[in-house]
């Protein structure tokens, strides 16, 4: 194409260029005017009616609610007869569906506290010349070891990963061919840095699976204990993974706050495993105040068990989780028979000391509470029998742990003037 051609193209397109500037230039001075105008007209309609544009408003609607109110309350009590026939079954399937996202490829390991022996004669070595291996291993260890079943050796406390640590350190000493004192110190200690890896593994491995990261090494061993931890038969670790997963669903579902939810979950039970006095609840809300947790993710733990009113429908979500998991069938076991015949036998024992009229044990055998005769025992015939409670109990059941002997001694008088 010739030069002289491309500069009158050039020429034309800038041509067309300027006049639709100009033309949107007017454009913009049109919208003006007719803003400027329908500002105008309004003043004018707001003068001559005495009522301002948002007055005449309100009132129109206020006109049209009234003549219509018949209408919108059969609307309204038609959509709430709809809420309440459709609320059932919605529920029933967000928790069905909840309970379905639960289900786990985590296989429980549960903690023994029995280990068996194929030969009676290792018992001896492991009580070693005037007890002396049996006293180091149980100093060790923090476990009590009961040797007077054939076949076993049976490792007794309340503290589960203890427990843990007795267990591998025995099933090591009896493959050992050196079992003394100092070997057995040895082994312990090898053992209890072994457990505390595995427990900052495994809790790691609970955290990353329910999708909470960057959380304390101290917390992460503190879930690790779970893989120790049984409730009712059900492991902790478990449990918590089941709960938590239910709990997240749920909270998708209806809209509220999954990481509120998901650490409600995950850390709910952590009072389990926290070593002090009081309930789970109260130690697990402690320990969670100590590492600066969300006041709504502590709500949530302190609220799990009705303990407080629900503060937050994400409270409630992890009470809900957690009772579907705790009370599926087949979640939880305990051999009732034998729970109520020790706890039976342990008050039975009390109520044969002369003065005691009473005995209850709660706690699961932890503690016996003996309601004495205040005109047979005086204070300090009560603390002595309290006492020689105490020890049988602890002798002759075999208990794990120390059982807490609580005598009650109430002495009452009542004197009326006569009329």
């Amino acid at each position: 194409m010739p030069n002289t051609d491309l500069i009158q193209l050039e020429k034309k397109l800038l041509e067309k260029e300027e006049k639709l500037e100009k033309e949107k230039a007017e454009l913009v001075k049109l919208r003006e005017q007719t803003d400027n105008l329908r500002e105008e007209y309004l003043k004018h309609l707001e003068t001559i009616s005495g009522v301002t544009y948002e007055e005449a408003k309100d009132k129109l609607l206020n006109e049209v609610e009234e003549k219509e109110k018949a209408s919108i309350a059969k609307i309204i009590k038609e959509k709430e007869q709809e809420a309440k026939r459709t609320a059932d079954k919605k529920a029933q399937e967000i928790l069905v569906d909840a309970m379905r996202h639960g289900a786990l490829n985590y296989i429980a390991e549960y903690t023994v506290s029995v280990v068996k022996i194929a030969d009676e004669d290792m018992k001896g070595r492991i009580i070693g010349k005037e007890g002396r291996n049996i006293r180091a291993f149980e100093q060790a260890t923090g476990v009590d070891i009961d040797l007077d079943e054939e076949g076993i050796i049976r490792l007794s406390s309340f503290d589960q990963v203890r427990r843990e640590v007795a267990r591998r350190a025995l099933e090591k000493l009896l493959k050992d061919t050196r079992i003394q004192p100092f070997r057995i110190e040895e082994l312990v200690n090898e053992t209890k840095q072994e457990v505390e890896k595995i427990m900052f593994e495994e809790g790691e491995k609970l955290a990353h699976e329910v999708g909470v990261y960057n959380l304390s090494a101290e917390i992460l061993s503190y879930l690790g204990r779970f893989k120790f931890r049984t409730s009712y038969g059900q492991n902790l670790i478990v449990h918590t993974l089941e709960e938590t997963k239910i709990g997240i669903h749920i909270a998708q579902e209806i809209g509220a706050d999954v990481d509120i939810v998901r650490l409600g979950c995950l850390f709910h039970d952590i009072g389990k495993v926290v070593e002090g006095e009081g309930s789970h609840v109260k130690l697990g809300v402690d320990l969670l105040k100590r590492f600066n947790m969300p006041i709504k993710v502590i709500n949530c733990v302190a609220e799990h068990h009705e303990d407080k009113p629900f503060s937050s429908i994400e409270s409630i979500i992890v009470y809900i989780a957690d009772s579907i998991s705790g009370a599926r069938p087949g979640a939880r076991y305990e051999d009732y028979e034998e729970y109520v015949k020790r706890l039976t036998t342990m008050e039975d024992i009390a109520k044969k000391y002369e003065g005691v009229a009473d005995a209850y044990a709660f706690e699961a055998g932890r503690e016996l509470r003996v309601i004495v005769n205040p005109t047979t025992l005086d204070d300090a015939s009560t603390i002595l029998v309290a006492k020689k409670i105490q020890e049988e109990v602890s002798k002759s059941m075999a208990v794990p742990g120390e059982v807490k002997v609580t005598a009650i001694r109430e002495f009452r008088t009542v004197a009326k003037e006569s009329a």
